[in-house]
């Protein structure tokens, strides 16, 4: 079976196509046309030209940053804003005279990770993305667990667990809430965090590299940093106890977290044990689109 999975970003679409057995054997990345109409265009110019150049009908899976209501059927919470208010997944399946199914791009980051990934025999995974900004999805047999409203795995947009004085009330995030667990731990939080101690730093990776350079404002915001992903994740296990947490994102690139995190998890974990696995990634920048292709299983 062919597996065409798809990317559909702000700035770009990427498409994979695998094997039966997640080979890779076709790839391609175009720009995001800024309009609905074009984007299914390309969307379609695109399955079209796999197929044609493999000789083979695909399913079709597509990762797109917001998700399709389960109410009104139409995509919702997509910083991609024209594809907002669409029934994307209807149009595709006309133009392309099959179902396409659609799925949160972190969801898909998810599912990448448990179908053949860093998680790849596991039955509850959770997903972190942590970059710009900071999302998750929750994989369940290697499957999207969207939830009844659509939004499993909104982890980022909830409050920081166990807020500190200091802490309450000093963010804003874009979603109209204060304090949103990816205001502290996203990139972006974390290096707004040690500017506002007074380093300079462009990214996390720089504020690590310090921190392993004997820098003592660097140590500091990665203290806390850690500590605050530490009541992020525990909240998560708290509520749900997956078999694995899988980071992805720029910060998953950090290698300290994967020896400093699992020592400050049992803080905040019910009962003070804690032997959850936090792994980095497998694919990378890549799990997404190969997640999209495995939404149709394996």
């Amino acid at each position: 079976m062919l597996r065409i999975g798809i990317d559909l970003g702000g700035t770009k679409i990427e498409l994979v196509a695998l094997d039966d057995d997640g080979k890779e054997v076709f790839r391609k990345r175009i720009p995001t046309p800024r309009e609905y109409v074009a984007t299914v265009d390309a969307l379609v110019a695109l399955v079209t030209e796999v197929e044609e150049s493999l000789q083979q009908t695909a399913t079709i899976g597509i990762g797109i940053p917001g998700v399709i209501s389960p109410f009104t059927c139409l995509v919702k919470n997509a910083n991609s804003t024209w594809i907002n208010g669409h029934p994307l997944d209807v149009d595709l399946g006309a133009r392309l005279n099959r179902k396409v199914k659609i799925a949160n791009d972190a969801n898909c980051f998810a599912v990448s990770e448990a179908v053949d990934g860093a998680a790849a025999g596991k039955s509850v995974v959770f997903g972190a993305i942590i970059g710009t900004g900071c999302g998750a999805g929750i994989a369940i047999k290697g499957q999207v667990h969207d939830g009844g409203n659509g939004i499993g795995g909104e982890w980022g947009h909830n409050p920081l667990p166990w807020m500190k004085a200091d802490e309450f009330n000093t963010t804003t995030c874009f979603c109209g809430n204060r304090d949103c667990i990816e205001t502290f731990i996203s990139g972006t939080g974390f290096v707004r965090d040690f500017r506002a101690a007074g380093g300079v730093a462009d990214s996390g990776i720089e504020i690590a590299q310090m921190m392993q350079a004997g820098d003592p404002l660097a140590t500091q915001a990665f203290d806390r940093f850690i500590d605050r992903l530490a009541r992020s994740l525990a909240h998560v296990i708290n509520m749900m106890d997956p078999d694995v947490i899988v980071l992805g994102g720029g910060v998953s690139n950090i290698d300290a977290i994967y020896t400093e995190l699992p020592k400050v998890l049992p803080l905040y974990v019910v009962g003070r044990e804690c032997h959850t696995p936090v792994v980095k990634n497998c694919y990378g920048a890549s799990s997404g689109v190969r997640g999209a292709a495995w939404l149709w299983g394996r």
